[in-house]
């Protein structure tokens, strides 16, 4: 297949993943990744047992998988906010990783894809493989074509790399935290019950701009997006004790159908918790959080 060809045929398939991943809330299944067809042709996106997605017809990778253990990935180098991806094992300048390096040079952009749980993937789309370390057998690959860009990457300035960090947290932990929160939920917003995924959020309760504010299922809430939205503006808490409250003038107030049955309802309910205890949200961290929304409703009405 000619680079031309490959490039239309990639940009589709970005697309569809990038589509299909929203209407989950976030991530996809293996059998979803492994069934994607086009036209009459079979084109898995991953690969049936190996990280690495390389169809025989591609010039460069397509995808590649990162399992994950903890809240980050543990490819991240914490300093920079790049990739390190291991080389395959075997040639090292043969076989998977040969169309790892051709990526370098046509620029292709390729679909990262964390191994949450088993079987499911949150995408993170583009990624760009940027640099070849062979005395680590590793490929640098970055959240950001600009990367390609800027010379040598082991002595990036400071601002580069804040901005490096920057795009993981946006583009990697955050991603990453909305799938683990919406599978604990089982797609459903722990308030109203919603389960339409593209609805849904991950919604932190100590927000990840605290130190303590770390992407985990513990630090975390299910929520659509009309109570997302009121959770961060301090509009409606959660007590340690799972009862939701809504802020006492948004209870005063009198509009429509949506203020009242999507809001002022819910006040006094008791959220819906996940399956599994370890998935439960802190009741320290929802203390946290719910001293601030007291603190809140203590000032003087709002005018």
């Amino acid at each position: 297949m000619d680079t031309v060809a490959e490039a239309a045929l990639r940009a589709h398939v970005l697309a569809w993943v990038r589509e299909r991943a929203e209407a989950n809330g976030g991530f996809l299944r293996r059998d979803e990744l492994l069934g994607f067809r086009v036209g009459e042709r079979k084109l898995p996106i991953i690969d049936y047992s190996r990280g690495i997605r390389n169809p025989a017809d591609f010039g460069s990778t397509l995808a590649i998988v990162s399992s994950v253990d903890g809240p980050y990935d543990d490819t991240e180098d914490p300093d920079d906010g790049l990739l390190h991806y291991a080389y395959r094992d075997g040639d090292p300048f043969g076989g998977d990783n040969a169309k790892l390096r051709n990526a370098i040079t046509t620029g292709m952009p390729l679909i990262l894809f964390r191994k949450e749980v088993a079987n499911v993937y949150t995408p993170v789309l583009p990624v760009y493989v940027v640099d070849d370390y062979p005395e680590e057998r590793t490929f640098l690959i970055a959240l950001d074509e600009a990367f390609r860009y800027m010379g040598d990457l082991r002595e990036l300035g400071a601002e580069q790399r804040a901005y490096a960090r920057r795009l993981a947290k946006q583009r990697l932990h955050q991603p990453a935290f909305r799938t683990r929160v919406l599978l604990a939920y089982e797609t459903r917003c722990a308030i109203c019950r919603l389960a339409h995924g593209s609805l849904l959020d991950g919604a932190h309760i100590v927000p990840d701009s605290e130190e303590h504010g770390l992407p985990t299922t513990t630090n975390g809430l299910a929520l659509c997006k009309i109570h997302h939205a009121a959770y961060d503006q301090d509009l409606l808490g959660v007590s340690p004790d799972y009862v939701v409250q809504i802020d006492r003038d948004l209870l005063d107030e009198v509009d429509g159908p949506m203020l009242r049955h999507g809001l002022q309802d819910m006040h006094g309910r008791k959220i819906t918790l996940p399956r599994r205890r370890a998935d439960h949200p802190d009741r320290d961290l929802l203390d946290w959080r719910w001293q601030r929304f007291v603190d809140n409703a203590a000032r003087p009405t709002r005018g």
